[in-house]
């Protein structure tokens, strides 16, 4: 992690910005820090991209329906502010190097500081495949395709591997036209593409599925199965993914027929993720997933994060505010920043930073509390309690991988959090019961998305604490081409005081089709706002949809 610059913000949103992480296509990474503790990856897009109108409405598109996207094997996104000038998306940060990073080590050779390792051993591969089916199945049952599955997008951490930045990729299409080309952004990264992104034909799941493979071979051998655009340009490089058959040297044999397999030219012909998983549940779950000298260095990577401290603010910044909730105008202040560089003369690359961006939407904070410095000793100590855990984790890894393990859960379907939330069973409290006469009825909402929009009908009913007052029906189209119908109920968990919300229970699942494409929502929070609609607001994540009473 680099120091902020002289030219950085410190704040966006309800987030301090602790550092900065690294700078791609989309935007600057930055590490921050919630009013609350966590830390998170905080992504501010480019000032270029934000101003063009058609990027701007797909990245809000694709946004909402992350937020969506659950499980283990995926950074969540947490935050966003899709309305801003210069709009941002916080996930949850994961402290580890990306599979890029590890695999780029000589083989056999220390783990350096940075995480190089080398090609990984089948049995991680093994591991490795099922995590990331895993989360292509979240992904892909939110509505989305990942487009841009590489192994800098795939982050190592001791209890496995995470997914990062799905859905980007399709709002950068939006816009890759030739002056977006002089950003230095790429829509998909060639070694990792798929024939149909090459030839520009309709993506699918399956598109995903072939990167998937790619990122095996390359995690199995230090290779990319179709070679880099260093032998022959881009263009050849192209050529040989979509006519050529994959050069898998140093792949396993084990692990060649899977790989094989997923890097079909046609989409039909690739399997799907039931039978990736399938095919690669043969490994040993008495071992860590991992290496231990690599465990070992993730571990002391992890506690590093603990050491992170919030820099100190410039004196030219006022008093914070306080944060603002997503529903709520933001007004934060701060004084004027310097003006912006002039734009180079040179097409800009993609390793240069952002232009400083405008004092309107970050808020200066005050100093933060002095902290007593961690002693050597007691992080030697949390490293040695991190390695441990990570060795002795292997078997609960794999059990999870399974989901055969403790605390598996259903894998989110379109309805997301914030919606799946109740239908079915409808039971009404006896007498009056505790839920206001104004919440009563039938709502309805609509949330857009790649294949089209999905309807939510919420029934609120009158009843007591306990009782299953809240209905809904989700429906909607799946990036497969079907479409899903999802119902749920959920009880009320405690009425309003005051003029504060109701306060909505976590939701079961009443019938779905097809049932994988439902799961249980987390508590809610339902809200009348003043021009009559009701806001129905996911709780601790603050995501929410609104509705309009139709009944």
């Amino acid at each position: 992690m680099d120091k902020l610059g002289p030219d950085d913000p410190h704040r966006i949103g309800a987030y301090r910005l602790l550092g900065r992480l690294g700078e791609g296509g989309m935007g600057q990474v930055f590490l921050a820090r919630s009013d609350r503790g966590r830390t998170v990856a905080l992504k501010l897009v480019r000032r270029e991209l934000a101003e063009r109108p058609e990027f701007r409405a797909r990245f809000r598109q694709e946004v909402h329906a992350a937020h969506r996207v659950g499980g283990a094997w995926t950074a969540p996104v947490l935050d966003s502010d899709t309305e801003a000038p210069v709009p941002w998306v916080a996930t949850g940060y994961v402290a580890g190097p990306s599979l890029q990073r590890v695999v780029s080590g000589r083989p056999g050779a220390p783990v350096t500081a940075s995480g190089a390792y080398g090609p990984l051993p089948a049995r991680s591969v093994r591991f490795l495949g099922s995590g990331l089916a895993h989360a292509l199945q979240h992904i892909h049952g939110a509505g989305l395709i990942h487009r841009d599955l590489k192994p800098s997008n795939v982050l190592m951490t001791i209890d496995g591997p995470r997914v990062i930045d799905f859905g980007i990729a399709r709002a950068l299409e939006s816009v890759a036209d030739g002056d977006l080309t002089r950003t230095g952004v790429l829509v998909g990264s060639p070694g990792f593409m798929a024939p149909e992104q090459v030839r520009g034909e309709r993506v699918t799941t399956a598109c995903d599925v072939f990167c998937l493979g790619s990122v095996l071979a390359y995690a199995a051998s230090g290779r990319l199965p179709f070679g880099t655009a260093e032998s022959g340009g881009v263009h050849s490089l192209m050529f040989r993914i979509a006519q050529e058959d994959p050069d898998l040297s140093g792949v396993p044999e084990e692990l060649a027929g899977v790989v094989r397999d997923c890097l079909a030219k046609d989409p039909v012909a690739r399997p799907g993720t039931d039978e990736i998983l399938a095919r690669l549940d043969a490994a040993d779950a008495d071992e860590p997933w991992l290496p231990a000298t690599l465990l070992a260095q993730l571990g002391r990577q992890a506690v590093g994060l603990l050491d992170a401290e919030d820099p100190e603010e410039p004196q030219r910044q006022e008093a914070d505010p306080g944060p603002a909730t997503s529903d709520q105008p933001r007004t934060l202040t701060s004084t004027p920043w310097p003006p912006p560089p002039q734009p180079p003369a040179q097409p800009m690359q993609p390793a240069q930073p952002l232009a400083p961006i405008p004092p309107a939407h970050f808020a200066p904070t005050p100093p933060p509390p002095v902290r007593e410095r961690r002693s050597a000793g007691a992080t030697v100590a949390l490293i040695a309690v991190a390695v441990v855990v990570a060795i002795g984790a292997g078997g609960s890894v794999y059990a999870f991988m399974k989901g055969d393990g403790p605390g598996t859960t259903a894998s989110p379907g379109p309805s997301g959090s914030a919606d799946a939330g109740s239908g079915g069973k409808g039971q009404q409290g006896s007498g009056e019961g505790a839920v206001p006469e104004g919440f009563l009825g039938t709502w309805s909402g609509s949330i857009p998305g790649e294949q089209g929009s999905s309807t939510r009908t919420l029934t609120i009913r009158q009843g007591d604490v306990g009782d299953q007052v809240l209905a809904l029906t989700a429906e909607g189209p799946l990036a497969s081409g079907s479409t899903y119908h999802c119902e749920f109920s959920a009880p009320l968990a405690d009425g309003p005081t005051g003029d504060g919300p109701v306060r909505i229970g976590p939701s079961t699942v009443s019938s779905g089709r097809p049932a994988s494409s439902c799961s249980p929502g987390k508590p809610t929070e339902l809200t009348l706002l003043p021009d009559g609609t009701l806001r129905r607001t996911t709780t601790g994540t603050g995501e929410s949809l609104i509705y309009t009473k139709s009944g």
